[in-house]
């Protein structure tokens, strides 16, 4: 096999630099640029490193014939070792794999939408004020799901539940009371994960 389709370690690097250039301005850089953000020698370089990295699925060609991320671009490293939360543990690498965080969270894109947490209604299940909720817009929920509602025009976030046959909205939180809706409320969407940066 050729160093054209040998995959070279520094391959990751490069990858590594191409999606920082991607987070920063949401496109990637072109092929005369790129040899210079990566500081290689020549355009023969950049084919070659190029061609590899859409052979393992991380870049691909829009029908434009720019480049584009492709399905793998996303892909994030996860580690099989763990992190204690409580007592501390002997710290080791054991190697990892790749995920892709929109697969993981988003199931149906067509009906998601990231919704921001004001308050501490729901702190007890760790949603915590500030916040986002991932949720799939649906009007219809199960007891015991965690949902987005909407009562009076105002949006809330609570755990469906039910008393005397009729719905009701539990905080996760023993300061503030279950909602009892005296008219029909509507739910905006089901929460499905949530998740906060620091």
């Amino acid at each position: 096999m050729d160093d054209f389709n040998q995959v070279q370690e520094s391959d990751f690097e490069k990858l590594g630099q191409l999606r920082d250039y991607f987070a920063s301005y949401r496109t990637l850089p072109s092929y005369s640029y790129m040899q210079q953000l990566l500081n290689l020698r020549s355009k023969e370089t950049i084919y070659k490193l190029i061609a590899r990295l859409k052979l393992m699925g991380f870049l691909d060609t829009a029908p434009d014939n720019k480049l584009s991320p492709g399905k793998r671009f996303f892909e994030r490293h996860i580690s099989y070792a763990t992190v204690q939360a409580g007592a501390l543990t002997a710290a080791y690498s054991d190697g990892g794999d790749y995920i892709n965080i929109d697969e993981q969270l988003v199931k149906k894109p067509s009906i998601t939408e990231l919704v921001p947490v004001k308050g501490d209604s729901m702190k007890d299940l760790g949603i915590l004020d500030g916040d986002t909720v991932i949720i799939q817009k649906r009007p219809i929920a199960n007891e015991g799901q965690i949902v987005v509602a909407i009562i009076d025009d105002k949006f809330t976030i609570k755990t469906l539940g039910k008393e005397n046959g009729k719905f009701i909205l539990i905080p996760a939180n023993k300061d503030f009371d279950v909602i009892r809706p005296k008219d029909l409320f509507e739910i905006y969407g089901v929460v499905t994960s949530s998740f906060r940066t620091y």
